[in-house]
C-alpha cells in the first residue's frame, strides 16, 4: 500500500513538472525556412500550385501509403483544395486548400489534419534569379492544448526534415523533365523513320468514341485523366515507374464516325488489378515505320497516311497503329505524338 501511495505521489509530481514547464512552450510555434531549387521558377511554380503535380513530390504525401487523395476544381491556384483520406482508418484524413495564389511570386496552404481545431499554415515566397529558384516556406504549426505543447518541442526538426526530403524529390522530377525537353528539341516531326521497337506492357481501357471535329481528343483526353489516376492513386505508382502514354486502334479507323481504340500506360510488371474496366495488352517487339507529329489531334490523319502509303509502297503488311503521347492529350492544345505502325513480310 505504501509503495502504491509513492507510485502515485510520484506520478503526480511528475504531471505537475511538466505541466510548469509547458507554460514555457508557445501554444503554436512559426518558423521560416530557406531552399533552393536550380530550375528556373517558369519550370518550378507549377509544381506547387498546381495540387495534383503538389502531391507526386511532397513528402509529407509521397510518404502516405493506401490513402486515396481526390482533388476539387480548380484545379490549380487560388481555390483549388484536396482531401486525403487512409483507406484502413476513418479517423486518419486530412484537407489541403490554396488560399492565396500571386502567380510566380507567392502561395498559401492551409493543411487539416483529422479533426484538428487549427492548421498548419504554409506560405511560399519564391525568388527567381537566372536559372535558380528560392523558396521560403513561412510554416506556423496548429494549435495545441496545454498538455499536448510537447510536440512544438521537436515540430520544427519534423517540417524541416520533410521539406529537405521533399526538395530532393522534386529536384529529381524536374530533371526527368527537363531531360524530356532536351529530347523533344531534338526531335524531327513529319519526317518517317524505320525503327525496331521493343516490346512493352500497357495497362489501361478499351474506348468507343464518336469521331467528330474535336469530340475523339476531348475523349481521349478524359481517359487519360482515369487512366493516370488509376495508376498513380489506386496502385500508387510514380511518374518514373511508368511511360508515356499509349493510343493502339485501326490505322484506317480515322475514316470512321466511331472510333474504337486502346488506351494504357506502359508498365514493367503485372500488378493485381480488382477494377474489372482496366486491362492489360502485351505489344510485342516490330519494326516500325514512325514519324512525329505535332498539331492539332485531327490534322494527324496525313501523317497517318504516309506510313500506309510506305508500307503499301514496300509491299509490308501492318499492325495496329500506335500513337505515343510525348505529352499528355490536352483538348485545348496542339498534340505531340509518334505514330509507330508495326510492319511484316
Amino acid at each position: 500500500m505504501k509503495g502504491f501511495k509513492i507510485f502515485i505521489y510520484f506520478g503526480i509530481l511528475l504531471f505537475g513538472i511538466y505541466s510548469l514547464s509547458m507554460f514555457l512552450v508557445d501554444e503554436s510555434k512559426s518558423f521560416v525556412i530557406e531552399t533552393e531549387v536550380k530550375y528556373p521558377i517558369e519550370k518550378v511554380f507549377p509544381q506547387f500550385n498546381n495540387l495534383q503535380n503538389f502531391t507526386q513530390w511532397n513528402d509529407f504525401f509521397v510518404t502516405k501509403k493506401g490513402y486515396k487523395f481526390s482533388y476539387y476544381t480548380p484545379y490549380e491556384g487560388q481555390g483549388s483544395s484536396m482531401n486525403f483520406q487512409n483507406m484502413k482508418s476513418n479517423s486518419d484524413f486530412g484537407d489541403l486548400f490554396i488560399r492565396y495564389e500571386n502567380h510566380l511570386s507567392s502561395l498559401k496552404y492551409q493543411l487539416y489534419e483529422a479533426n484538428g481545431p487549427s492548421p498548419y499554415k504554409i506560405d511560399l515566397k519564391f525568388v527567381p534569379h537566372n536559372n535558380t529558384t528560392k523558396i521560403i516556406w513561412y510554416v506556423t504549426t496548429p494549435r495545441t492544448s496545454f498538455l499536448g505543447r510537447a510536440y512544438n518541442l521537436v515540430s520544427e526538426d519534423y517540417v524541416v526534415n520533410t521539406i529537405d526530403k521533399s526538395m530532393v524529390n522534386l529536384s529529381q522530377l524536374l530533371s526527368g523533365k527537363v531531360d524530356k525537353e532536351i529530347l523533344l528539341s531534338n526531335i524531327k516531326y513529319d519526317t518517317l523513320m524505320v525503327e525496331q521497337q521493343k516490346g512493352f506492357l500497357l495497362l489501361g481501357v478499351n474506348v468507343s468514341s464518336v469521331n467528330k471535329k474535336g469530340e475523339l481528343i476531348k475523349n481521349i483526353e478524359l481517359n487519360h485523366g482515369k487512366v493516370y489516376n488509376f495508376v498513380t492513386k489506386d496502385l500508387d505508382k510514380k511518374e518514373d515507374e511508368f511511360g508515356s502514354p499509349i493510343l493502339i486502334t485501326d490505322p484506317n479507323g480515322y475514316k470512321n464516325k466511331e472510333v474504337s481504340y486502346y488506351y494504357g500506360l506502359p508498365l514493367s510488371k503485372r500488378v493485381g488489378v480488382s477494377d474489372n474496366n482496366f486491362s492489360f495488352r502485351t505489344v510485342s517487339p516490330s519494326e516500325s515505320y514512325i514519324v512525329y507529329y505535332q498539331g492539332k489531334y485531327d490534322g494527324r490523319t496525313k501523317a497517318i497516311k504516309l506510313l500506309l502509303d510506305k508500307a503499301k509502297k514496300d509491299s509490308m503488311r501492318n499492325g495496329e497503329l500506335q500513337e505515343m503521347f510525348i505529352e499528355a492529350p490536352n483538348s485545348r492544345a496542339d498534340v505531340k505524338i509518334k505514330l509507330s505502325l508495326p510492319v511484316f513480310k
